[in-house]
């Protein structure tokens, strides 16, 4: 499952690729399976690094990216519309499109290379563009092209996909950085030299959890939500033109993740891990053990499992070596059910609010 996104994405290229499929892409035309070959591997690794990505921000909430929740496609009834399938467009967008246009300026990718369009213009007081800036419209455009090609459906739902689809690519340009060198006599820096380079992954990843957090949900009857009419697609465009193409948008409540839900693929927060001490963790992750415990009914057990294994070894004379058992403990704490339950090394913790 966890990869089904990625084969629908391959499926999608192929297709594409067919005789009779051609199309322009950076000022030059591309046809048959060299486009497929050209693009597939980029395009794969984009889709996993945000599963990956959705899995790290999602780690300590009760829903965390789970398999089921990968399914991007409209077809076959997967018609979900919530606020973290929001997220899990934006960032699968996000990361086809990063790496698309990270591979690109690597040279990694024929016919593709530095976005250089504004090399030698000045661009602010004491500096000009230069440098190899990162070719985003590149990766955007082809992103689109591959990303947005997995939605058919031409009605609500199917917008509000397609609208999370561009708000992921949105993000990357968003999180771009000016890096800048300096040149002039003896590092005087009289002038500079700047050209735009991606952020790290993970900067988009938080740019867009947040934005998940601010998501806004927009208000459809049935009929318009389900509807392929003109007049219906005209009401849709009405309402998303008042939305700033940045935010991520959805159409439904989420569900109870506290609870295991089988037709939703939903697994409940019961045998969750979460997290109480450590030095770098932060207060939401602190706060991990009452969300996903208490709030959802359950309480927090903790588990202790001794390991033994050599340690302090010595080499005797001639030819023996020694060691100690040492035995190491480590604790874990997870969401148990109220009611009692056996075993050795596990006891009821409460946790401070």
């Amino acid at each position: 499952m966890v990869f089904s996104f990625l084969w629908l994405i391959v499926f999608f290229m192929y297709h594409k690729t067919l005789p009779g499929h051609s199309w322009a892409v950076n000022n030059f035309l591309m046809t048959g399976p060299k486009a497929y070959l050209t693009y597939a591997s980029s395009v794969q690794v984009g889709a996993q690094s945000g599963i990956e990505e959705c899995k790290h921000q999602f780690a300590w909430d009760r829903w965390n990216c789970p398999e089921s929740a990968l399914q991007l496609s409209t077809h076959k009834g997967l018609r979900s519309a919530t606020k973290e399938t929001s997220f899990v467009h934006a960032i699968s967008a996000a990361g086809v499109m990063y790496t698309l246009t990270r591979n690109c300026s690597l040279g990694d990718l024929d016919n593709c290379g530095c976005d250089n369009s504004r090399n030698g213009k000045i661009g602010g007081r004491g500096w000009l563009w230069g440098g190899c800036s990162d070719n985003v419209d590149f990766g955007e455009k082809i992103s689109k092209l591959y990303v947005d090609a997995l939605e058919t459906g031409q009605d609500s739902r199917a917008a509000v996909n397609l609208h999370n689809n561009e708000a992921g690519r949105l993000a990357v340009k968003a999180t771009m950085k000016r890096i800048c060198r300096c040149h002039g006599m003896s590092d005087s820096c009289t002038i500079q030299t700047c050209w735009m380079q991606l952020s790290d992954f993970r900067e988009i990843g938080n740019y867009l959890k947040i934005k998940h957090d601010q998501a806004q949900k927009l208000e459809f009857d049935k009929r318009m939500r389900a509807g392929n009419s003109a007049d219906n697609r005209g009401a849709i465009a009405d309402t998303f033109n008042t939305i700033s193409q940045t935010e991520l948008i959805y159409l439904e409540d989420s569900p109870d993740y506290c609870s295991k839900n089988v037709t939703l693929g939903l697994h409940g927060t019961e045998g969750r891990e979460c997290v109480q001490h450590g030095d770098s963790l932060s207060q939401w992750e602190k706060r991990s053990c009452r969300r996903l415990c208490n709030e959802c009914g359950l309480r927090v057990e903790e588990r202790r499992t001794e390991m033994v294994s050599s340690c302090n070894c010595k080499f005797h004379w001639c030819c023996r070596v020694k060691c100690d058992n040492c035995s190491q403990v480590t604790v874990k704490y997870v969401c148990a059910r109220r009611q009692g339950s056996n075993g050795h090394h596990r006891r009821r913790i409460r946790v401070p609010k």
